[in-house]
């Protein structure tokens, strides 16, 4: 016969066992959620401000996704040469890189007309791009043919100046000069076009070689010249403006493909964000930068002949076959050749 006494015990026995059941049920389910790392590479020092606009990103996404998708940012770059991380994402690898339009022209020639010459003129034009047909063609066929991944361009470091030490205000001024200048093909050809001669060293060797006249320039954003503290080895920022360098932030499609679609989706959402965030900031803090650029001794050239530099940046498009692919842009954009 059961007593009182025992069925009161029974029913917390039960309890307990659903209690130790609903725990083991709700551990299990924690271990099998699935944990991904992202490791992205850039080329910058750790006190430009596309760090702080990565570590942003990754603090969002981590804060999204409750921490099943993470970020670890790597400044210097410190997991290698820019190209070899493309190559090992495209592999597969949880590996993403901060790049442009220039090195993904490697794989689809038609996209470096986004670092061409005067292509663009502000962030507000690079923002309406991406929904533009042709260059949603360039974007699929990098993801498909190749396995790049773009999450996003909104990624404005800012116009590229002239750093040297005699001033530039014609490109005459540049004829028989050694610029530094990535080595791909539209980085070079726009530095030949406007009357220098193009020297590609990594950003990390531009300080010792200009100290040690291995180059006689580079052609850099405000940041990067603060960043580095070129100050100290160059007397000259002319204002060219020659290209507005729009980056790209990019991960392999394999990996981008295994990821849950809501992390997928926030991964590309907080990107873009905090992208257009710096780029903004990066712009209102150039009055900044040129201040500390003057205080540090240099002399801004501000009497450019930009007419002058536009015009000899045309035999870029013409060297590259990209004359068609900014005409198609701007007739996408619904704008005019100046």
């Amino acid at each position: 016969m059961t007593t009182k006494r025992s069925r009161k015990g029974l029913t917390v026995l039960m309890v307990v066992a659903l209690a130790t059941a609903m725990l083991l049920v709700s551990g299990c389910q924690e271990e099998e959620q699935e944990k991904f790392v992202l490791r992205f590479n850039h080329v910058l020092a750790p006190t430009e401000p596309y760090h702080q606009g990565f570590l942003d990103w990754a603090k969002r996404v981590s804060e999204r996704t409750n921490g099943g998708l993470t970020i670890e940012v790597s400044p210097s770059a410190q997991l290698g040469k820019e190209e070899d991380i493309i190559e090992q994402l495209r592999m597969g690898a949880n590996i993403g890189q901060n790049t442009d339009s220039a090195r993904l022209g490697m794989y689809v020639p038609a996209i470096a007309v986004l670092n061409a010459p005067y292509f663009v003129d502000n962030i507000d034009e690079v923002t309406k791009l991406r929904d533009l047909p042709a260059v949603q063609q360039w974007l699929k066929e990098l993801e498909f043919k190749f396995g790049i991944k773009v999450l996003s361009f909104n990624w404005v470091q800012g116009h590229r100046y002239m750093i040297t030490n005699v001033p530039i205000r014609h490109p005459d001024d540049l004829k028989g000069l050694r610029i530094r200048t990535p080595g791909v093909p539209i980085w070079q050809e726009s530095i030949r076009a406007i009357g220098a001669t193009p020297v590609s060293l990594p950003f990390g060797e531009v300080y010792t070689a200009m100290q040690t006249e291995a180059i006689d320039g580079a052609e850099l954003v405000y940041r990067n010249v603060t960043g580095a503290k070129l100050f100290e080895i160059a007397d000259y920022l002319s204002e060219t403006g020659h290209i507005l360098l729009i980056n790209f932030s990019i991960v392999g499609r394999a990996w981008f493909d295994s990821l849950p679609a809501e992390y997928q989706k926030i991964l590309i959402e907080e990107n873009e964000k905090a992208g257009l965030e710096t780029s903004r900031k990066m712009e209102a803090d150039i009055a900044v930068a040129r201040a500390e650029l003057v205080q540090n001794g240099m002399t801004i050239i501000t009497d450019v002949d930009v007419a002058a530099f536009r015009a000899a940046g045309e035999a870029a498009y013409a060297a590259l076959n990209l004359t068609a692919a900014r005409d198609k842009i701007y007739e996408q954009l619904g704008k005019t050749r100046p």
